[in-house]
């Protein structure tokens, strides 16, 4: 064993192979995703084959080996044969690590397709530039919208040129929908679910008319008419369970807070620095008193502005008092009263400065001290995000930017989160004690959701059962990476929702890395709907084939489609036999194995 690393090549040349560097549960994902559905052969770069996913990953049949080496050196990249593999995929480690693998792995194969995952976009995008065919991806940025959408118990939805499509369900699905995408849904069995059924063409109606009035229809040549056939029941013609449409919402959905609420909450976070109540009674008292003098001053005075001057004056400790000379002069402010009453607003004063001095320097230093700031007594109707890793951090800035109260919950006083949301003045509770003490402080009696985003199945479990036991009314989103626990949850809790990082985000890494563009992924309860955009490139497979020949029931849905010379989208477009030709781009729905089946067809050559 070596510092550089260890491990066992494979065993023969390998070539036109994919290779995925990663153990952890989106390299899982991945690798499913292609020996799967893209039907390639895999090799994978482990760190450690006895940890995370690396077990199950060398059980999966379509792997072609699993190499182990500590860090993807020079040495990793021969061994994995980079110089003839077709596809590189960097799924772990830093933002560094990636950057440094990915342009070692250009410059053993310039033609090679590199896709990593970044956690910083905008450096991603930069990295872009100096790869000759890479793409940088975020695995928590995919799927954050799902999470924040699921604890508002709204549609997560994908934006294609100003439009955002998300799922309806049953009741929710409107006229104007763009194509069913399931159908017999049962969720208590989800397995039951039929994803972009077959569906009638946009033409049924006109051949329904002309089989009902053509020569086969109920008018006979003579003007005898013949009686149509009985209707079929309706009842029997309808799948059973729920369904769910694709559709368009003209706006993302935000969430409205009045600025009365707002007002209102940051008065009564105040509240949290008179704690005690001794500090309370001397206040109050002393506050009390200054109404009192103010109301003895404005009544000598019968000038209201001038007696706020004075007032203000004399509790900033800065007013003149009347000499002795001035008062034998007739000069004076007048009257023994109204010097009782400016000595008892100056003592007041006293009292009131260090108070004020105490809580700026509390609100002011906190800040400077990188500490974050502790949620409130007036947070309310706000969501509770547990774990500031790069998914909760991701769901808690979106959330914050829609206008959601946001509250935080973190154990490690490390995690790269806690800088980014301290710099949005999102409340942030630290601390190893119980869930329900952690949850009480969070203000989990007043909150309307809580999403678990840490990377433990049993945490995020954990979390979200507390949370109901100590409001039965709160909505739960839970990141699950195990199906059945996933299904035995939707089974066990209402008002709740369960989310896969890398289910949510695999599909769009395995289309990046064939050289798609997938723009989201939409959540159809536990199974996931791509929007993808395809552009038909000169020698592409896709030159010459309709919509007949694209769509595949289960498979493949064309939602829009983009001509070389007309510049707009046009959606449902309805002539089906209409051929594509080199610069049409075309917007599908996909299933993954659709997605797949399309991929193949695209690179293939005329």
């Amino acid at each position: 064993m070596t510092s550089e690393g260890w491990g066992t090549p494979p065993v023969e040349p390998i070539s036109q192979h994919y290779i995925v560097c990663g153990g952890n549960a989106l390299a899982h994902r991945l690798i499913l995703e292609l020996v799967e559905h893209y039907e390639v052969p895999v090799v994978v770069l482990v760190a450690d084959r006895t940890r995370d996913h690396a077990p199950q990953i060398e059980q999966l049949s379509g792997v072609a080996a699993v190499v182990e080496y500590a860090g993807i050196t020079e040495e990793a990249l021969r061994a994995v044969s980079i110089g003839t593999a077709r596809g590189l995929a960097l799924v772990e480690g830093s933002d560094q690590e990636n950057i440094h693998a990915a342009l070692s792995a250009q410059n053993h194969n310039p033609d090679i397709r590199i896709v990593f995952r970044m956690f910083n976009q905008r450096l991603g995008e930069n990295i872009e530039r100096l790869l000759k065919n890479g793409a940088a991806l975020s695995g928590s940025a995919t799927a954050a919208p799902a999470f924040a959408s699921a604890a508002l118990g709204r549609p997560n939805s994908v934006e294609i040129e100003g439009r955002y499509l998300h799922i309806a369900f049953d009741d929710d699905i409107t006229s104007d929908r763009i194509c069913v995408v399931a159908d017999q849904i049962d969720r208590q069995d989800l397995g039951r679910i039929r994803l972009l059924p077959e569906q009638q063409g946009d033409s049924a109606e006109f051949v329904r008319l002309a089989s009902e009035f053509g020569d086969d229809g109920p008018i006979r040549p003579g003007g005898v008419r013949r009686e149509p056939a009985p209707a079929a029941d309706p009842d029997q013609e309808e799948e059973p369970g729920g369904r769910a449409a694709l559709q368009v919402l003209r706006i993302e959905p935000r969430e409205p807070i009045d600025w009365k609420r707002r007002l209102r909450w940051r008065l009564l976070d105040t509240m949290r620095f008179f704690t005690s109540a001794r500090m309370r009674l001397v206040l109050l008292t002393a506050l009390a008193a200054v109404l009192l003098a103010f109301g003895v001053l404005w009544y000598l005075n019968r000038n209201f502005g001038w007696t706020v001057y004075i007032a203000l004056l004399d509790l900033a400790g800065a007013a003149q008092p009347d000499q002795l000379s001035d008062i034998s002069s007739g000069t004076g402010t007048g009257g023994f009263w109204q010097r009782v009453a400016q000595v008892v607003i100056t003592i007041c004063g006293i009292t009131f400065a260090p108070v004020a001095t105490a809580i700026a320097v509390e609100v002011l230093g906190s800040g400077r001290r990188g500490q974050p700031r502790n949620p409130g007594a007036g947070t309310r109707d706000h969501v509770i995000v547990v774990g500031l890793g790069n998914v909760g951090t991701r769901v808690a800035i979106q959330l914050h930017d829609m206008g959601v109260p946001v509250v935080c919950m973190e154990r490690d006083p490390q995690a790269r989160g806690i800088a980014a949301v301290r710099a949005l003045g999102i409340p942030v509770v630290m601390g190893d004690g119980p869930f329900e003490q952690q949850l009480r402080r969070a203000r989990l009696k007043h909150s309307r959701a809580l999403v678990a985003v840490s990377g433990d199945d049993a945490t995020n479990l954990e979390a979200a059962l507390e949370a109901r036991h100590g409001n039965p009314d709160v909505r739960v989103v839970v990141r699950l990476f195990e199906d059945d626990f996933a299904s035995h949850f939707y089974k066990t809790l209402d008002n709740a929702a369960s989310r896969s990082v890398s289910y949510l985000a695999a599909p769009a890494f395995a289309a990046a890395l064939m050289g798609r563009e997938v723009r989201g992924t939409l959540s159809v309860l536990r199974h996931v709907l791509l929007i993808a955009e395809l552009k038909v490139e000169d020698g592409s497979g896709l030159i010459g084939l309709n919509r007949h020949d694209l769509e595949d029931p289960g498979g493949v849905r064309v939602i829009a489609v983009r001509f070389a010379h007309g510049g707009q989208l046009l959606w449902n477009f309805p002539d089906r036999t209409r051929q594509l030709a080199p610069g049409d781009e075309i917007v599908v729905a996909a299933t993954r194995s659709g997605l797949a089946r399309l991929n193949t067809v695209a690179v293939e050559e005329d």
